[in-house]
Order: structure tokens, then sequence, then C-alpha cells
């Protein structure tokens, strides 16, 4: 188990500060210290934070950053605890309790497994510490902050199904079957899973599609999406004409397995989170797109949060879900075309990390590049 400390640095500031927006830009500062042990005497409040796992790239890279940043920002001597459980509930929630024991007064949890946080969720009510849930729905916690889920899972079927029909259209599927998709879920555990889902079936029901088959991902791993994936082209040889992926991780892996089976070229498919990887086989066309989520606006708004929990305020949210108020933020379908002005100019990639020598010509014809004249 690893808990790290980070504390704010420069003046303290009253715990009467008013917080008047919990989108505010800020400048971001990166970096953590290592482990400090106790909180320091003088430190207005602790926060702890807790996230699932590292193999999505955004958790290391972008919410901890920004997490930490903001809180700086916002209470320059609160401490912040930060603990990732690497797919493991069990761990979580050992870190979690050892967050609680060193007195944490606010607990924001981005769940390994929702079902068992419910037991974080009890001792941390016990103690009278507020829990807010972080990206994944918690029943009883205090806050959610998240996306719409479902809206999500939307975008990426309404996308799915426009390509798929697009295609058919252009080259009819042999002796008049319908085209076919395969759904590649993610995590069972994750409740988000469900809502994505919820959303993509929306989007096909009705449509002339059938749904070959789908999967539920465990742990939202790439390599177990690869490898249904394999079963399910050797199982419906020449008939999978789309693939609905819950995520870019599941997209990357869903893609490798086409790719090893020959297909060329890939058939269109979803994901979401805007990882660079993604992005970069969005503008190459082995993936038909990526949901972005501000995910640094998510961390923001739950820092925000975080910090007037801590000073004691109420503050008001824009839904309730199952009982829970909740903050609630905007997905972007991205296609090719959208890359340079979604991704470069909302400050997610810059260009040159998005064009690297092989994506080159990709960026020049997708417009991330300008050409020269």
């Amino acid at each position: 188990m690893s808990v790290h400390t980070t504390r704010g640095r420069g003046a303290r500031r009253g715990a009467a500060a008013v917080v008047t927006a919990l989108l505010t830009t800020l400048a971001l500062v990166t970096g953590c210290a290592p482990d400090a042990g106790e909180p320091a005497a003088d430190a207005e409040g602790t926060i702890g934070l807790l996230l699932p796992e590292a193999k999505t790239a955004r958790y290391e890279t972008t919410d901890r950053p920004t997490f930490v940043a903001v809180v700086e920002r916002r209470c320059p001597t609160c401490e912040v605890l930060y603990a990732n459980a690497a797919q493991d509930a069990a761990n979580q929630q050992q870190q979690a309790e050892s967050m609680l024991a060193r007195g944490a007064d606010v607990l924001v949890l981005d769940a390994v497994d929702t079902i068992a946080a419910a037991s974080v969720v009890a001792e941390a009510r016990r103690l009278g510490v507020p829990v807010i849930a972080y990206d994944r729905f918690v029943a009883d916690a205090d806050y959610y902050v998240s996306f719409d889920n479902e809206l999500i899972g939307y975008l990426m079927g309404e996308a799915l199904v426009a390509a798929v029909l697009a295609r058919a259209e252009e080259n009819p599927p042999p002796g008049g079957r319908r085209p076919g998709v395969l759904l590649v879920h993610g995590s069972p555990t994750d409740p988000n899973s469900a809502a994505l889902a919820a959303g993509a079936h929306r989007a096909l029901d009705g449509e002339d599609i059938d749904v070959l088959a789908e999967y539920d991902t465990p742990d939202w791993s790439p390599d177990k999406a690869t490898e249904w994936v394999e079963g399910q082209l050797t199982q419906y040889p020449g008939r999978v004409d789309g693939v609905l992926a819950a995520s870019d991780g599941i997209a990357g892996g869903a893609i490798a397995a086409m790719k090893a089976a020959g297909l060329d070229p890939v058939p269109p498919t979803t994901g979401q989170d805007g990882e660079l990887a993604a992005v970069q086989r969005v503008i190459s066309g082995d993936q038909y797109m990526t949901v972005y989520k501000a995910t640094t606006q998510q961390a923001r708004t739950a820092a925000e949060l975080a910090v007037r929990l801590l000073r004691g305020q109420d503050p008001e949210a824009t839904a309730v879900i199952d009982g829970v108020p909740s903050l609630l933020l905007a997905p972007r379908a991205v296609g090719p075309d959208d890359v340079r002005r979604v991704i470069v100019e909302g400050g997610v990639h810059t260009a040159e990390e998005i064009c690297t020598r092989y994506y080159v010509d990709a960026c020049l014809r997708t417009g991330v590049l300008e050409r020269a004249s």
C-alpha cells in the first residue's frame, strides 16, 4: 500500500474564504512530495484522493496533478494524501482506512469496485468525514462529480451507427445480411459501464444493425479486450463491421486484434477519454472517434468541492442521482476533423505530442498541422 502526502505552499488562507465558482480556471503546477508522515500541525485540513488504477493514462497524467494543483491554490496549507489502488479493491479499502486514521477531513474516492466502496463510505460517515464519489458513482456518498456517462455511450453508439450504415451503403454486406457489430463494454464492477452500455443501446435500438456479441471487460483491460475480440472474429468471420469500445484502452486492444486478423481497413471503432495514443489512431484512421472528457475540469471541480466541504460549506449541485447531489460535466465527440479544435486548441495534447514522425502526414491531412506555404 502506498499513500503519499502533498502539502500546499504559501501564505495560509482564512477558513472563511469564499470560492465563487467550481470551475475557476487555475494555473496548474505539478509534482508531489514524497510521503511526509502525519499531517502538519498548522494545516488547515487534510483531503484524501483515492484513484483506482494507472492503466488508464489520465489518472496519473491529468487527474492527480490537476487536483493537487487546485488544492494548493485554494488552500495552501491543506494536506493532500494520495493513493492509487492498482485496480485492487481490498488495497483501496486499506488506503482509505489509512487516510481516515491519519485525520483526513474529506475523501475523494474513485472506486475500484463501487459495491465494495460502500464500506469506505460507511466508515467515513461514522467519523463525520464527507465523501466525494469521483468519476464513478458510489451509493450514499455526499457528492458525485463525473460526466453524463449515458450521454457518452449514446455519442459513441450514434457515431458507430452512422459509420457502419454509411459503409454498408457503399459496400453492401454479402448475401444481403445486415451489418454486425461487437459491443466491448467496461468493467462489470464499474457502474459507469452500465450507463455507457445503456446509452450505446439507445443509439443502436431500431437501427438496421445486428449486435453479434457483447462483453464486460474485467478491469477495463486492453489485453482482455484483445483476447475476446480475437475470439469473436473467429466466431463471426467476415461479419464484424464495427466495434463499440467503451474506452480508448479497450479500443486499442480491439484494433490490435482486428489488425492481427488482417482486417484492412479496420472496421469503425469507438472510444472515450481522448488519450494521446487514441487521438493518433483517430487522425490515422485506425480508430473512428473518441469522446473527450475534460478531465482537468473534472479534477478542478472535485478539488474545489473538497476544499469547500473541508471549510464547512454546503455547495449546490446541478443534479441529484439516486439521492446523491451531483455535478455532471458535458463530454465531446471527437473525430479526425475535430482534433485541432477540441484537443490541440483545448490544451489537451499539443500538436508536437500528436504529430510524431509516424503521424505527420495524418496531421497534415486532418489539419492538426498546417502545410507550409
